[in-house]
């Protein structure tokens, strides 16, 4: 179809304030600046449309005449047509709408004055941007044009010149809608794009192009029974309706979609989003600029990343021990070889030597979000996105560096998988096991090697007068190159010295021989040499800021451990950063190599006096940690309790301007809050370290943190078990009740609930006593025990009474009102959730107020109040984005999902259903299969029914597996169909 034109009519000027505009794609609309113009009679209006789709030229009176009324006209046509030009004069100006020889034209507008010709230009631009390759900037553009419709073009127009528009202008917008749709599944949005594709194959259900679509995001998203069904669909609905069978690509799509065809899986030219389109990590740490040696080894692994282009993948993997210079050399081949690969480097820590590697699905995280993969689009799951990484580094060169992997196994999810890319991996052992691998074992340098590092950095004048000297000091160092770069550096750092200066204090094996044997052990001494050149408050930050754990700590951290102001904290840290002992991990972050932060924890054991200012030290990290978590507690939620609940801290925390700082710092500080709760559950801090989960719930909830939060809750709940803290241990299986809630094990969630009331009940805490039976109350609404389920939420009501809670006391009114709506009770359900709300708005608590809105949304849905069920729930979906609440927009666009189905709307129920699903934080297998069965519903009553089976099939395999009731109605629901 071409695209209709209208150039004639525009003039090429500046629009003025008061220039005049005009809208056809929705209702015909006219304004003058900001000013709405009266437009008329539908007839007049169809006047001015047809006067503005002419493209400027002139029409007639009689084929205006015939536009508007066809071939039965009135008697006093002529006169009425000439009415409504008079009119329109008068609003629009003069020159505006002329007359010549009888007819009339609408000549002399700006350029952009018609919202038709501003689609026209950017779909033309989108075009010219698509077949150069820059499909980002194509997919913006045409989305601006799609965003040109305001519903139906010529909306309210009468006349059958109107009707053939209507239809032109809808066809050429469905046709830029797939043309854009094509590009979204071409750049990866295979998620997103399965929402609005099910709502438009349902209003167009015999557009092949769709269903085509629809398929392959469908099956590019591991959904590949679902795509199958749309085929058996859309064949059915073809063959009832038109009589045909479905056209030869629709069928070459089936079939390659049963043959698993791997060119399917991912896009041919995938791309980055829009906002990240000049993305392109370069995330090497810097290399050394005195590197020297190693050049059998760099050819040798230059040769292999080179080869990249023409195989699957090129991996190298670097094994040696501690302080060989693995990562020197990775790094420093990685720069030589960027040029190879232009669309990036991407580095990591995998933390391989320490207690506690790397996680790979958060490394893959952070990796999807470097490559331009905005958070929603992440999934959960270690599979899903080492797949969704593999599948944005398809079409792309970029080099991977795996830094102190711990074993293949950690690796493995992080390697590309495909042409064009490579990986370097570092590692203290060799990777035998990791297939493909071009493995390389790195020794210590040469002696001429090493004399030429240490002459590098020393200085060429001084080693040559003492050259014996300088050979006892590499001989002494063990020729490593972390020991050699040490010493090396006190040394330059110090005129006074001499190179024999140096060499006698090596000489002394009582500091040296017993850490230079073997092992790890071998860069004891070099560590050694370098703490021995500390000033005393040098050496004292680099002992206690080595007892933290996690992957680094922000400078107002290491104020708290050192009890000192942050400038002196950052003058300390930095002079500890020249000396190679610390490394600066970003601006304001700090981080220890393993072996220094090894090393570090030894000198505090043996020369930290008096031994009690180690544990001083975490105790003012675990404050400062709970100090400012509660800050950002009470900042999300005004008015709550909790904080009065919380154990006192000695050392302040920080403050922040706005609710936006103070989740950011919450949500980049997870993995350190995290690590000092699991290094906190010791009996004296047990209390403050469950404190702080409880001031940092919302990282249960967020999907990229909740793993790493329920192992330190474990952590706690066993440490407080073992010590017969009560007090711990009941406020622990609290929080675990709420991660097991979130995840859909409600076995396990109602077993926590049980013993954490009895130790409450022990320990006389009002946090369990409240909170406990709350979360047995949703537990119970799950499994269908609704009159335990009143039970437990009157409990809490009057818990939470008795404290003095009202935020505690709302949340439980609005599970109540979850439990009577069960029940049947809905007047009493409705009113409990306002009930709720209205403490909620008392208290100004927004985030509650969300909870509340979705309680209320419910149960006016049950009563089939369905515009005010969508009111409350889509105002509960906003305050949950704001407040970067994953989980509950997913719940609440399920909930959206049911009202629209209740309300008749099968297509906007499938999209919500399908955005649910798509942002992958709807919290565990049972939330998914609950949205599941919902969006089979829509689907089925869409016609969809092959899809909609694929849908329940899934869910019950959900159920089955959780041994969930919900089993039973999904298998009715099979079998209605199969019957039907």
């Amino acid at each position: 179809m071409d695209v209709p034109r209208v150039p004639e009519q525009r003039r090429r000027a500046v629009a003025g304030p008061e220039a005049l505009a005009f809208g056809v794609l929705g209702p015909v609309r006219a304004r003058r600046g900001e000013e709405q113009l009266s437009t008329g009679s539908p007839q007049q209006r169809a006047l001015l449309a047809a006067l503005l789709l002419r493209e400027g030229r002139m029409a007639t009176a009689a084929e205006l005449i015939d536009a508007l009324w066809g071939e039965e006209p009135p008697s006093q046509a002529l006169a009425a047509l000439r009415t409504y030009a008079s009119r329109l004069r008068k609003v629009l100006g003069a020159g505006v709408l002329v007359s010549e020889s009888g007819g009339y034209a609408v000549r002399g507008l700006d350029e952009g004055a018609l919202d038709l010709a501003v689609a026209q230009e950017l779909a033309a631009e989108a075009e010219k941007a698509k077949n150069a390759g820059d499909l980002c900037h194509a997919r913006e553009v045409l989305g601006r044009a799609l965003a040109l419709w305001d519903g139906e073009a010529l909306a309210g127009v009468p006349g059958p010149y109107a009707e053939a528009q209507r239809v032109r202008l809808e066809e050429w917008r469905l046709q830029l809608t797939e043309t854009r749709l094509d590009m979204d599944l071409e750049q990866g949005c295979h998620a997103e794009a399965v929402s609005e594709l099910t709502a438009l194959t349902a209003a167009h259900p015999l557009r092949e192009r769709l269903r085509e679509l629809l398929m392959l995001a469908l099956y590019r998203s591991g959904r590949q029974a679902e795509a199958l069904a749309v085929y058996a669909d859309t064949r059915r609905l073809l063959a009832e309706e038109l009589g045909v069978d479905p056209r030869p690509g629709l069928r070459e799509l089936q079939h390659r979609i049963l043959q698993a065809d791997p060119g399917l899986a991912e896009p041919s030219a995938p791309q980055p989003e829009p906002a990240t389109a000049s993305v392109r990590p370069a995330q090497l740490p810097a290399t050394v600029p005195d590197f020297t040696g190693r050049s059998a080894f760099v050819a040798e692994l230059g040769q292999v990343l080179a080869s990249a282009e023409g195989r699957v993948m090129a991996v190298s993997a670097l094994a040696g021990i501690g302080g060989v210079g693995k990562t020197t050399l990775a790094v420093h081949v990685a720069h030589e070889a960027r040029a190879a690969f232009p669309d990036g480097q991407l580095y990591v820590d995998l933390q391989g030597a320490g207690p506690r590697p790397a996680e790979p699905e958060t490394v893959l995280g952070s990796f999807l979000r470097a490559l331009g993969t905005q958070d929603s689009a992440i999934p959960a799951t270690l599979e899903e996105r080492s797949a969704l990484y593999r599948s944005v580094l398809d079409g792309r060169r970029v080099l991977v560096l795996l830094d102190n992997a711990r074993d293949a196994a950690q690796v493995r999810p992080l390697l590309p998988g495909t042409a064009g890319c490579a990986a370097l991996v570092t590692a203290r052992v060799r990777m035998v096991d990791l297939a493909g691998a071009h493995l390389v074992d790195l020794d210590v340098m040469s002696p001429d090697e090493a004399l030429s590092l240490f002459t590098k950095i020393v200085g060429e004048e001084r080693v040559a007068a003492e050259r014996e000297a300088a050979l006892d000091v590499v001989a002494a160092c063990g020729f490593l190159p972390l020991a050699l770069r040490i010493a090396a550096s006190r040394l330059a750092a110090r005129r006074t010295w001499t190179v024999s200066v140096l060499a006698a204090k090596l000489a002394d094996e009582r500091r040296r021989l017993d850490e230079l044997q073997a092992g790890d052990l071998a860069v004891k001494a070099t560590f050694e040499l370098g703490y021995g050149q500390l000033e005393p408050a040098q050496a004292r930050a680099f002992r206690l800021l080595g007892l933290a754990d996690g992957p680094d700590i922000s400078l107002a951290a290491a104020a708290a451990v050192l009890d000192l102001p942050v400038e002196a904290t950052e003058d300390l840290l930095e002079s500890l950063v020249d000396t190679s002992l610390v490394e600066s991990a970003a601006p304001g972050r700090y981080r220890y190599h393993d072996l220094v932060r090894l090393y570090a924890r030894s000198c505090a054991e043996r020369d930290e006096l008096p031994p009690a200012e180690r544990e001083a030290a975490m105790s003012r990290l675990l404050d400062f940690y709970l100090a400012t978590a509660a800050g950002v507690y009470a900042i999300e939620r005004p008015g709550d309790r909790l904080v009065h609940h919380l154990e006192r801290t000695a050392y302040p925390g920080l403050t922040f301007d706005s609710a936006r700082a103070a989740q950011d710092w919450l949500y980049s500080e997870a993995n350190c809050l995290m690590a000092c709760v699991r290094q906190s559950a010791h009996d004296r801090s047990l209390r403050r370290a469950v404190d702080l989960l409880w001031a940092t719930k919302d990282l249960a909830e967020s999907g990229a943190n909740a793993r790493v939060y329920e192992l330190a809750a474990l952590t706690v709940r066993d440490a407080a078990h073992e010590v017969g803290n009560a007090h711990a241990e009941g406020r622990a299986r609290t929080v675990l009740t709420t991660v097991h809630l979130i995840a859909g094990r409600f076995k396990e969630a109602d077993e926590e609930a049980q013993l954490a009331m009895a130790l409450a009940a022990d320990a006389n805490d009002p946090l369990p006593s409240c909170w406990a039976p709350n979360d047995r109350g949703i537990i119970a609404l799950y499994e269908n025990r609704h009159a335990d389920g009143e039970r437990y939420l009157q409990l809490a009501i009057d818990n939470f009474r008795a404290d003095g809670s009202d935020v505690g006391e709302a949340s439980a009114l609005c599970n109540l009102s979850r439990i009577r709506l069960a029940m049947g009770r809905t007047a009493s359900a409705i009113e409990l959730a306002q009930q709720g709300i209205d403490i909620y708005d008392r208290m100004g608590l927004t985030l509650r107020l969300a909870n509340g809105r979705y309680a209320l949304g419910i149960a006016l849905t049950e009563a089939m109040r369905l515009p005010e069920a969508l009111h409350q729930l889509t105002e509960a979906l906003a305050l949950f984005h704001e407040h970067r609440q994953p989980l509950w927009e997913g719940v609440t666009h399920f909930r959206i999902a049911e009202m629209h189905l209740a309300a008749q709307q099968p297509t906007l129920a499938a999209s919500h259903a399908e955005q649910a699903i798509a942002l992958r934080g709807i919290g565990g297998e049972w939330r998914r299969g609950t949205v599941l069965t919902v969006l089979g519903r829509a689907l089925a009553r869409l016609g969809q029914s092959d899809r909609a089976q694929a849908c329940w099939q899934e869910a019950l395999s959900i159920y089955e597996q959780l041994g969930s009731a919900e089993a039973v109605e999904v298998r009715a629901l099979l079998s209605s169909k199969a019957a039907a």
